[in-house]
This record gives structure tokens, sequence and C-alpha cells, in this order.
């Protein structure tokens, strides 16, 4: 069986008004693919989409995951599936500390015991690469935490729970470009055959450290235009409105 996310004709709704009309894509495991437009384009319409977030109604079209139709799946088993979402704006969560949250997430995903401990034991090399301390998995997830470190720990969390389809959600937003060369070497390292990354961006900048092997163009709920880095940089030149007729 061929893996595959696969996007046929994607409609979506939002409180009875379509945002997306009609999403054409297909992500294979160990590709790169950058998804740029400007605000209200649908990016992050796409991105809940795929993850199953009630609010975002699919009305026609499908999602298929290697081979098997989501479209109606629950968040939680496309999560166990292999697809993960790194939010744009990540939620607080009161009282549950990173290391509780990473410590569910993973037995959820994996089906595998392994104590806190133990998982603690494995993220000490990933933290040091994203330059976070042992003491950041004590504190309540993204309590408190700067813009920066609350990206760096949904790089964090990819680096754990190793998804076949990775969809970052303007991770490159709000960051100094210390903290973006820092997360995005994270994600490189996080990177392997197996693996495929989803960037959504409204900017070339963070494409300067990731290098993705197709860039696609988001206009008015569609995507008007793919092509290879090079249409990244063209965007850089001509803008968006250059799209808004294609």
């Amino acid at each position: 069986m061929l893996k595959a996310l696969e996007i046929h004709n994607l409609h979506v709704s939002v409180d009875e008004k379509e945002i997306l009309h009609g999403v054409n894509l297909t992500i294979r495991p160990g590709e790169i693919h950058a998804l740029m437009g400007p605000n209200g384009s649908g990016k992050s319409t796409l991105a809940h989409a795929l993850m199953g977030h009630p609010c975002f109604c699919v009305t026609q079209g499908k999602i298929v995951l290697n081979g098997d139709d989501i479209t109606q799946a629950a968040p939680e088993m496309r999560a166990r599936a292999g697809v993960f979402l790194a939010f744009q704006h990540p939620r607080e969560v009161q009282g549950v500390p990173l290391a509780q949250f990473l410590h569910e997430a993973h037995i959820a995903r994996f089906s595998e015991k392994i104590s806190i401990a133990q998982l603690r034991a494995f993220m000490r090399s990933i933290l040091k690469d994203l330059a976070l301390d042992d003491a950041f998995l004590d504190r309540p997830l993204n309590e408190g935490f700067s813009g920066g470190e609350k990206k760096k720990a949904e790089i964090l969390q990819m680096m754990i729970l190793k998804p076949t389809y990775a969809i970052l959600d303007e991770t490159d937003s709000g960051l100094d470009i210390d903290a973006l060369k820092t997360v995005t070497a994270g994600i490189m390292h996080a990177l392997s055959g197996e693996m495929a990354v989803v960037i959504i961006t409204h900017y070339q900048r963070i494409l300067q450290f990731i290098e993705p092997h197709f860039v696609h163009v988001m206009v008015q709920g569609k995507i008007v235009q793919s092509g290879s880095k090079e249409l990244a940089r063209e965007l850089e030149q001509k803008g968006f409105k250059h799209f808004f007729h294609v």
C-alpha cells in the first residue's frame, strides 16, 4: 500500500460559512511541503480540518490516510495514526506538567508502557537540541511560556511522538532569529524518511533553514499554484496579490 495523506476536493465550512472551496493535495512520507498564503486564505482552516477539529465541518470531499477514509474520524484516532498538528497559538493547560502531558501522549500514540523517568531520560538530548533545561518539563503546559518556549514545546512534542505527517501552523510566527534557528534545527533533527512535514507560513524566512520539496500558494480557500522552492522566492518578489486571479 502506498502511504500518503490525500486531500480530495475538500470543502470546509465554519459557522456555515465555506472557507475552503475544493482543496486537492497529496503528501507522502519524507516530503516537505510549504503552504503559503495571506491572512484569511484558509491555511489554518485546512490544518484544523486535517486534524478533525469539530468546529471545521467538511461539507464535500474527503481526507484519506494511507488508504483509509478518515474524513469523519475523531482527532485522537488521527493522532494515534500518525497525524500531528503544531498549533499557531498553543493553549495553556493549567496544573498539567509538560512531562506528564508528554507521558500520556506517548502512551496513547504507541500503546507502550514507559515511566515518566524513562521518558525524561530519553528527552534529555532533545531538550538540549532545543536549548531547554530539564526543569522545563516540570512547568504546566504552556502556562507562562514565552512565544518561543511555546513553539519549542510544540516541536518537542513532535520529536517525542514521531508522527508520519506533521502539520506546522505558523511555527515561525513570533520567533526571533535565534529561536527560529533552534526550532528549525529541531524540525530537521526530527525529519526522517518516514516523516512528512507541511509548513504553513506567510514568509520565506523559515524556508531559508528548511528547504521544501514543494511550495503551494493558497488564496481565497483554494490552492492556486504549486511548484518548487523557487515559487517561494517569486512570492517574496511579487506578493500574494499576483496570485489572486491565477
